[in-house]
C-alpha cells in the first residue's frame, strides 16, 4: 500500500471505490445512505475498476446516518467519556452564560493592571484604553472563528487540533498551551494566597510564621495561604465542567457589583475622575507608534491561550448564535475593567498621596472589617474564576488526550495543579517578575503560529467538514493519521513560524545583548507575524502535497447553528 506521506492525485470520482479491496467480479454490500432506496444494494465490480492501492478509510464511506457518537468504535486509546463530543442534552450553554464566563475571566488582578502599565509607559489614559480595546477586538475574530467546530461538532481542542496536526501530532499544540496554563495557574494561585496574607491581621502576620526560609524560598505562612487558595480552587475542579460553569455563572454578578463598589468609593474619595482625564500622553508620534505596536501584541497575546482552546467551552454552547454573541462582549468587558483599574489607580494618588498600583495592596490599605471580608471574596472570586477556566480546562484536556486511559478531567486538573506548585511561583516573581511575565507573554505569542494552522485546514482546506470518525481513528488510512499520524505540512509550518521569534524573545530576555532590528519588530508583533506566517505555509505546503487527506462530508453532531 502506498505510504500516505507521499502524494497522490486521484480523480474524485474515484472515491467511491477507495474504500474497496481489489477482487474481481464480486458483490459488495453497502449501506443504504448512499442510495435514495431502503434496501442493500450490490454493486459489480471488475478488475479494471478497483485498485488495491488505493487507501481504505477508517470508517464508513456512507455519512453518517445518526447524530449518535457510539453508532461506530472509536479507538479506546483516543476516547473516554471527557474527549467524546458533546450529546445534544449537553449543548445547553446559552449566549449569557458565555458572557458570564468571560467576565469571570477577565475580572482579575492581572486584567486590572494593563490600562494602567501603559499609561506609566507613557500613554494617555484613553490611548491605554484604546489600546487594551483593539486587541480584544482583534482576538475577537480567532476566538469565534476557533469556538466554531467546537459548538458544530461538539469537540474539544484537543480532538480538534487532531484534524490538522495529526492524531499523534496533535499532542504538541494541546502540551504547547498545556504548560503555558501550568505556569499562569501557578503565579494566579500564589496571587490568590497573596490576598489572603496581606489581609490577615497584623499579630498573626508578625509571628514567627512569617519568617523567610531560605530553602523553601518564602515564609511557611505565606506558602499556606498559598495552599490554602490551591486546595479552594481545586475543590471546584474537582466537580468537572458543569462545576466551572455554575461558578462563572454565579460569580459574575457578585464581580460586577464588587466591581462597581470599588469605582464608586475612588470616585467620592478623589472628588471625581479629574486625576484621571488629566493623565496626559507623554510620548512623541514616533515613540507612541513604536509603543503600540508591541503593546498591541502583548495584550493580544494576554488571550491568545484562550483563543486556541475555546473549544473545549464552545462545545457546549446551544448554538452558533449563542458562542458568537457571548464572546462578543469581550472587548466591553476588557475595556471597562481596564477602565475601572486605571480610574481607581490614578485615584488612589489624590486619596492617599501617593499611587498604589496592586489592588491588593489598595484594600489592605483601606483597612476595616467589612473591607476585608468584601476584599477576599471579591480577589478570590476574580481570581480563582480567571484561573480555573483559563488554566486547569486546557492542560487537563490535553493530558486526558495524550493518555484517554489513565487520565480523566479530574486527574488532569489534580496534576495541573501539582505542576502549579513545581513551578514555584514564589520564587519566579520573587527573583525577576519581569522575565517571568516576558516569558509567558512571549510563550503566548508564540503560540499564534498553531491558531492560524488549525483555522487555515478548518476554513481552507477543510472548508468545515470534519469526520468525526476519523477523528477518533489509529487506522493509518483515517483522513487525520498522516504520516504515522503526524502532517508534516503543519509540523514544518510551526517550526518555521516560531523560529523568526526566537531572536527576540531571547534579546527581551537579556540573553543577547543585541539582534538585528528586523528580529526586534517580529518578536515586537510575534502574534501577528507567527499566525499569519504560520497559516499561509501551511495552506501552500497542504497544497503541494494534495487533498487525498481531506476528510469525508460527515454531517455534524448538531444541525448548523442558527
Amino acid at each position: 500500500m502506498v505510504s500516505k506521506c507521499i502524494s497522490f492525485h486521484l480523480h474524485p470520482n474515484l472515491s467511491l471505490f477507495s474504500a474497496i479491496s481489489q477482487t474481481p467480479n464480486f458483490s459488495l454490500p453497502l449501506p443504504f445512505s448512499l442510495f435514495s432506496t431502503a434496501t442493500t444494494t450490490s454493486i459489480k465490480t471488475s478488475h479494471n475498476q478497483i485498485y488495491d492501492s488505493f487507501p481504505k478509510r477508517c470508517a464508513i464511506l456512507a455519512p453518517m446516518a445518526s447524530s449518535n457518537f457510539d453508532e461506530f468504535e472509536p479507538d479506546p486509546t483516543l476516547t473516554n467519556d471527557d474527549l467524546k463530543p458533546t450529546t445534544p442534552s449537553q449543548r445547553n450553554l446559552h449566549w449569557w452564560e458565555m458572557a458570564s464566563l468571560w467576565i469571570g475571566l477577565v475580572v482579575g488582578v492581572p486584567s486590572y493592571y494593563l490600562a494602567g502599565s501603559l499609561v506609566d509607559l507613557g500613554m494617555a489614559w484613553w490611548q491605554g484604553i484604546a489600546t487594551v480595546v483593539a486587541a480584544n477586538v482583534i482576538l475577537l475574530v480567532p476566538l469565534v472563528l476557533t469556538g466554531h467546530p467546537g459548538t458544530k461538532y461538539g469537540i474539544s481542542f484537543p480532538v480538534f487540533a487532531r484534524s490538522s496536526f495529526g492524531i499523534r501530532g496533535a499532542h504538541v499544540p494541546t502540551l504547547l498551551r498545556a504548560l503555558v496554563g501550568c505556569g499562569w495557574y501557578g503565579i494566579e494561585s500564589w496571587i490568590g494566597g497573596e490576598a489572603i496574607f496581606l489581609l490577615l491581621p497584623n499579630s498573626i502576620k508578625q509571628s514567627s510564621f512569617s519568617q523567610f526560609l531560605p530553602w523553601l524560598g518564602t515564609s511557611p505562612l505565606e506558602f499556606a495561604c498559598f495552599i490554602v487558595f490551591w486546595m479552594a480552587q481545586l475543590a471546584i475542579v474537582w466537580k468537572g465542567m458543569e462545576g466551572i460553569r455554575d461558578l462563572e455563572k454565579y460569580s459574575a454578578p457578585i464581580l460586577i457589583i464588587l466591581t462597581s463598589v470599588l469605582l464608586i468609593w475612588s470616585y467620592v474619595k478623589a472628588g471625581g475622575l479629574g486625576h484621571m482625564l488629566s493623565l496626559s500622553s507623554r510620548l512623541s508620534s514616533s515613540e507612541f507608534w513604536s509603543l503600540f505596536f508591541p503593546s498591541l501584541t502583548a495584550n493580544i497575546s494576554f488571550w491568545a491561550t484562550l483563543a486556541l482552546n475555546i473549544p473545549d467551552f464552545t462545545r457546549y454552547a446551544k448554538s452558533q448564535t449563542d458562542q458568537i454573541i457571548g464572546q462578543a462582549g469581550l472587548p466591553i468587558f476588557m475595556g471597562a475593567f481596564t477602565f475601572v483599574g486605571l480610574a481607581v489607580t490614578s485615584s488612589t494618588k489624590v486619596i492617599f498621596g501617593h499611587v498604589i498600583s496592586n489592588p491588593i495592596q489598595l484594600l489592605g490599605q483601606i483597612g476595616g472589617f467589612t473591607t476585608t471580608i468584601l476584599a477576599i471574596l471579591g480577589i478570590s472570586l476574580a481570581t480563582i474564576t480567571t484561573n480555573i477556566a483559563a488554566n486547569v480546562v486546557a492542560p487537563a484536556n490535553a493530558l486526558v488526550n495524550l493518555s484517554p486511559s489513565k487520565f480523566t478531567f479530574r486527574r488532569g486538573a489534580l496534576l495541573t495543579a501539582l505542576l502549579g506548585i513545581a513551578f514555584q511561583p514564589w520564587r519566579l516573581l520573587k527573583s525577576s517578575e519581569s522575565f517571568v511575565y516576558t516569558w509567558l507573554v512571549g510563550y503566548s505569542a508564540l503560540l499564534g503560529p498553531i491558531g492560524g494552522i488549525v483555522l487555515a485546514d478548518y476554513y481552507v482546506i477543510r472548508q468545515m467538514k470534519l469526520s468525526i470518525e476519523d477523528l477518533y481513528c489509529l487506522s493509518p488510512n483515517g483522513a487525520y493519521y498522516y504520516c504515522g499520524g503526524f502532517n508534516l505540512a503543519a509540523m514544518a509550518a510551526l517550526v518555521i513560524g516560531i523560529l523568526p521569534v526566537i531572536p527576540g524573545f531571547l534579546q527581551k530576555v537579556g540573553m543577547l545583548s543585541w539582534v538585528p532590528d528586523a528580529f526586534v519588530v517580529i518578536y515586537n508583533n510575534a502574534w501577528f507575524f507567527s499566525f499569519f506566517s504560520s497559516g499561509l505555509l501551511y495552506w501552500i505546503f497542504s497544497s503541494l502535497r494534495g487533498k487525498q487527506n481531506k476528510a469525508k462530508p460527515f454531517d455534524p453532531l448538531l444541525p448548523p447553528a442558527t
